[in-house]
């Protein structure tokens, strides 16, 4: 009987049904172990394993730091400034040093090339745009999908404290269970209240809460707020955090010091957008972060890396 794409869960249990039956059929037994089954899902159990580590080593480099460049706003805003040629801007943040890319299905799709030295993380989840009610999401895409892509990673949002909070924890969960059954890590970005959500859901103690909920649930890393006191969200959490950026304001020291507090707190790097791509020169500000993450550099080292290439 031929078989057309078995969905991936499917061929997992083939897998595990062909060691069976030959455990069954062809394997000798000793002192009444099945050691084909045994040792086939030990096999399996490592590959995976061999998976999940081989695609975070393309997102975080050996000093277990990454800098990841958000770019998936254009599922809400569109063509917003910074990424109305996305091929350009991409080989712009290729040039200065970016680790990885967090971008959509689209992007990752008909930009192959100027991603390619990057660590793919696509993002499978999604809400309405700009043009209507943004404040409702869904799963858009699956673990196949982002399987067929290439990607390294996948990210959902989820939102404790928001109205929608079951429904978006439950979504992440999901993923996470089809997603670390094939090797796959996730990215679990956790903003407490959503993201228009009032000043008393970004202290450390609302971000520390939803971190911890988003490491409970499986998440391999998260993608977090950053909030005065941030000490208490990395010692709460058992898990990587990076930083989001957020909405581009205030002066480039002020986003770069942001990011100084939070490494030296035990933050393991950024997911940040537009504070990159919508600067002034996408490549410098990309590399003085990256001098932030990987060099340990000072502020002033970093300001230096952007006035230097002005």
């Amino acid at each position: 009987m031929l078989l057309l794409r078995p969905t991936l869960p499917d061929a997992l249990k083939i897998a595990i049904g062909w060691a069976s039956w030959r455990s069954k059929n062809c394997a000798v037994s000793l002192q009444g172990k099945r050691p084909f089954t045994r040792l086939h899902r030990n096999y399996l159990k490592g590959l995976l394993n061999m998976s999940t580590t081989r695609r975070l080593n393309r997102i975080f480099r050996p000093d277990g730091r990454a800098l990841i460049v958000a770019f998936d706003h254009g599922m809400i805003d569109g063509p917003a400034k910074g990424m109305e040629q996305p091929a350009i801007t991409l080989q712009k943040i290729v040039a200065g040093g970016a680790d990885a890319i967090l971008t959509s299905y689209g992007t990752a799709t008909r930009f192959a090339k100027e991603i390619a030295p990057l660590g793919l993380i696509m993002r499978v989840d999604g809400g309405g745009t700009k043009l209507g009610d943004m404040g409702q999401g869904g799963l858009f895409y699956t673990v196949d999908d982002a399987l067929r892509l290439g990607a390294d990673a996948v990210a959902v949002s989820a939102f404790p404290g928001a109205p929608d909070e079951a429904e978006s924890l439950q979504r992440l969960a999901q993923v996470i269970g089809e997603a670390h059954a094939w090797g796959i890590p996730v990215m679990g970005e956790m903003v407490p209240g959503g993201f228009d959500s009032p000043a008393e859901m970004r202290t450390a103690e609302s971000v520390a809460i939803a971190a911890r909920v988003g490491a409970e649930l499986g998440s391999d890393w998260m993608k977090i707020p950053y909030a005065d006191g941030f000490e208490q969200v990395t010692a709460g959490c058992y898990v990587p955090a990076v930083i989001l950026g957020g909405a581009k304001k205030g002066s480039e020291r002020t986003m770069l010091e942001k990011i100084r507090a939070a490494l030296d707190v035990g933050a393991v790097g950024v997911a940040i957008g537009r504070n990159i791509f919508q600067a002034d020169d996408p490549q410098a500000m990309t590399a003085a972060v990256a001098a932030l993450i990987h060099q340990d550099a000072s502020i002033d080292e970093a300001m230096g890396i952007l006035e230097g290439n002005r």
